[in-house]
């Protein structure tokens, strides 16, 4: 009688995606990054061999988490059939409101990442990715957009306002990393006020948003 083969088990096809998974559950679980390569992936139970198919170090995976960060963002608003005719404003505006979204989803990963991790170097090392993307998208929005923001900008260095949209956003976020609110609503109110500030000072009166702005901050620190 012949005898019955027992079934293998298959091992799970590691992609770049598996081992993103593994390294924010990594961080989360144990309340810190792993030391280096090996110890992350003799943890998670991969090869560094795999590893390496996708990542060539640790700061190449974390800048890889907050560019998929921004794709999965930029996915979304693609999806929503009326997105093609917003006017740049508002699909800054959705830019800004669709990745916040996403964030809010991974909140305790960021926080561990931005605000619980000291080393604000290589907080900012793991933005190199993001930081390039959103600047591309800020220069698209300029040279190709429905002519609102781009009229305004023609005498005006795009390269310039694409790091002053990216030092903005970088504002917001430290504000949403502090912001104790229900559902985060202040950090949308700031997110409208920055934007609406962003493009009236492509206009020829700034002072009137400059001064809602302040305002609002104003007020959120005092209370």
């Amino acid at each position: 009688m012949e005898k019955t083969a027992k079934p293998t088990s298959k091992k799970k096809l590691i992609d770049e995606t598996i081992i993103i998974s593994m390294y924010m559950d990594y961080v989360l679980n144990s309340n810190q990054e792993p030391k280096n390569v090996f110890v992350f992936c003799k943890e998670c139970k991969i090869t560094e061999t795999e590893f390496y198919t996708f990542f060539s170090s640790l700061d190449a995976l974390r800048q890889e988490i907050w560019l998929k960060f921004f794709e999965n963002a930029l996915e979304t608003m693609e999806k929503e059939e009326a997105y093609e005719g917003y006017s740049d404003k508002n699909k800054l505006l959705t830019l800004y409101f669709t990745l916040f979204e996403v964030f809010g989803l991974n909140r305790s990963f960021i926080l561990f990442s931005l605000k619980d991790n000291k080393d604000v170097l290589k907080n900012l090392k793991s933005l190199k990715n993001l930081r390039s993307y959103f600047k591309s998208y800020v220069s698209n929005l300029l040279e190709n957009g429905n002519s609102e923001i781009r009229q305004k900008a023609s005498s005006v260095i795009n390269p310039v306002l694409s790091e002053g949209a990216w030092i903005q956003f970088l504002f917001v976020l430290k504000f949403w990393l502090d912001d104790t609110s229900k559902a985060f609503e202040s950090t949308d109110i700031l997110i409208e006020k920055s934007v609406n500030t962003v493009v009236d000072l492509l206009d020829t009166k700034p002072l009137e948003s400059l001064f809602d702005l302040g305002k609002f901050l104003w007020k959120e620190k005092m209370e």
